[in-house]
């Protein structure tokens, strides 16, 4: 199994899947996993509540322009966040989020600092374990969320064969346009691939 960690980390899980040999559910992209962490940080400073008790995901491709937070599919134990947060705040969180990664660049020079080795590590553990995990993941979709020959972050369940199952969740006419833009973006990115 590899979970691919470097960037451009959409493209790089597609390249590996294509000239790897392996089952695609032995290719898994991290990047989902690290933007929900972040996604599910922003949410719990703005609410001052635990993030352990936020669930929150992220879907799409790993950049800043990407990735999709689903603030509306966003839980404080079972309680829809945005309940707590005006338009604005939720605004705020969104675009946070985006920019996580240049934000810590900014003030570290590097955004592969703790989280990334973080996210790395829950997702082996998973796999040692297997212990069936739910996580965002880039991983390859077959006409999942409507999209084909493409790797992308989605929700899937992490065991002891890799990514197991796809979880498809019900996206809003406007979350649905946002990842098939992502999705474009993305492709955008893999056709450089033809060149080499």
């Amino acid at each position: 199994i590899i979970v691919i960690i470097s960037n451009p980390m959409d493209t790089m899980t597609y390249l590996t899947k294509s000239i790897a040999g392996l089952d695609k559910h032995r290719i898994i992209g991290m990047g989902g996993t690290l933007d929900s962490a972040r996604f599910k940080c922003y949410l719990a400073k703005a609410m001052d509540v635990s993030i352990n008790d936020i669930s929150g995901t992220v879907i799409g491709g790993h950049g800043d322009t990407t990735m999709i937070p689903l603030i509306k599919h966003a839980t404080w134990n079972s309680i829809p966040v945005t309940q707590f947060l005006d338009e604005a705040q939720q605004q705020t969180i969104i675009n946070d989020t985006m920019v996580g990664g240049a934000t810590l660049t900014k003030l570290l020079g590097t955004s592969a600092w703790y989280a990334p080795g973080a996210a790395g590590a829950a997702l082996v553990e998973s796999i040692v374990r297997d212990e069936k995990k739910l996580f965002t993941c880039c991983v390859s979709l077959d006409g999942e969320y409507g999209q084909s020959d493409i790797c992308l972050g989605v929700p899937v369940v992490i065991g002891k064969n890799g990514w197991e199952q796809i979880v498809e969740m019900d996206l809003s006419a406007d979350e649905q346009a946002a990842f098939n833009k992502s999705a474009d973006a993305v492709r955008s990115m893999n056709d450089v691939l033809k060149t080499l």
